[in-house]
Order: structure tokens, then C-alpha cells, then sequence
């Protein structure tokens, strides 16, 4: 989502096929949280396959993740902790572990309500400011040190989108914090909202580099 972003430069075969599969490990990943919260969906397939859904994306965010992260350390140059794009990458990998730890409890059932905001809502916040962190630095590599973009490009705008969909995450985590008092969410029309529009920013993100992945 964030790396194979990056790439400015022209790419063998191999690579480039590397870096399409990451990006349909995110598209992937992507569509399953974009249909997971959508309204409806749950009472269609019950809140067991509606977890399951979660939980499969969250793998194929983790897998897209670790290939990313590989492609960074082994495929270009070994930068082993030595540049932001790695950092962004592994960042990025470590909020996908915690979004799987977060799912996986979420498919669990009678939780308590302080079980459910330590296994499903902290990992979950934790990884949003994961994702955040990744897509901010990110976000500083293609824009440069202000707001503004040096340039307009198909870069920038992929990690911008990218960028958005991390805020939306990160507003999502905090809103389905649930409340001990009464037992329910915080905000569940905004959990479910951010959740399924920074899905979309993150589908978009996945998909925007394709063209100038497959042509170069």
C-alpha cells in the first residue's frame, strides 16, 4: 500500500509482478473491510461470517504487508532501518499483526465488555496509529516537508489517498470503543462509516499504481 507506491523507477518483470501482487494483497484485503461494516451486510450473513470477513482481510493485509516489507530489506538495496519508506513499510506490517489479533478476538464469542475493549478495541487502536504513522511518513517522503506536494502526481495521490484512509481508521478504532456503563459503542455509525470509506481509500490506494506498474 505505501512502498510499491513509491517505485519511480523502471522495474524488471519479476518485480513488477512482485508488486502487483501486493497491491491485490491490499485490494483484497481492502474489499473484505469495505463489506464487512456496510450497512446491512451483517444481517444478511450474521455477525459470525461478518467476523470471518474481518479476519480474512486482515490476513491478506499482513501477507501484502510482510511482502512489502520484504521487498523493501531484500529487492532494493537491503535498507535494513536505514530510510523512511522501510520504516513506513514495517510500521505498516506491525499495524496489520495487530489488526489480527484484533479481528481474531472479534470472532470470539461472549466476551466481556472489558475483554472486548483489551483484545479487539486496543489492538485495533494500536494499529490504526500503526497505519497512521506508516502513511504520514509516507506522505513526508512524496510531499516534502510542508502539506503541499512538490508535485501533483500519480505518487502523491495514491499515498494522500492512502493517508486519508489511515485518519478514517484511526477515527473508526476510537468510536467503537465501547462504553462500560451501558455496554454499547461509543459511535457505531461512525465506526462502521470511517471503517468502510478508508477500506475504499485503501482499495484505491492498492489499485491507483497498477497502470504504471504493469506498462513499465
Amino acid at each position: 500500500m505505501i512502498g510499491h507506491a513509491l517505485v519511480s523507477v523502471p522495474r524488471p518483470a519479476t518485480r513488477r509482478g512482485w508488486d502487483v501482487a501486493i497491491a491485490a494483497g491490499f485490494a483484497i484485503g481492502s474489499a473484505c473491510f469495505f463489506i464487512g461494516p456496510f450497512p446491512g451486510f451483517v444481517q444478511l450473513v450474521g455477525s459470525a461470517t461478518d467476523g470471518v470477513v474481518f479476519f480474512v482481510g486482515s490476513i491478506f493485509f499482513t501477507l501484502a504487508a510482510a511482502m512489502e516489507l520484504r521487498e523493501g530489506t531484500v529487492r532494493r538495496g537491503h535498507r535494513w532501518g536505514r530510510d523512511p519508506s522501510w520504516w513506513s513499510a514495517a510500521v505498516q506490517f506491525a499495524g496489520t499483526l495487530l489488526f489480527n489479533v484484533s479481528t481474531f478476538s472479534a470472532m470470539q464469542e461472549s466476551l466481556s465488555t472489558q475483554q472486548e475493549n483489551r483484545l479487539i478495541w486496543a489492538p485495533d487502536v494500536f494499529g490504526s496509529a500503526c497505519f497512521l504513522v506508516s502513511g504520514a511518513l509516507a506522505y513526508r517522503m512524496t510531499a516534502g516537508p510542508g502539506l503541499r506536494p512538490r508535485r501533483v502526481d500519480r505518487t502523491w495521490t495514491t499515498v494522500a489517498v492512502n493517508l486519508l484512509g489511515c485518519i478514517l481508521f484511526g477515527i473508526s478504532a476510537i468510536a467503537s470503543f465501547i462504553v462500560p456503563s451501558t455496554g454499547s459503542i461509543l459511535h457505531l455509525a461512525a465506526a462502521n462509516w470511517c471503517t468502510a470509506l478508508g477500506a475504499l481509500c485503501f482499495f484505491i490506494g492498492a489499485l491507483l499504481p497498477l497502470p504504471r506498474l504493469t506498462s513499465s
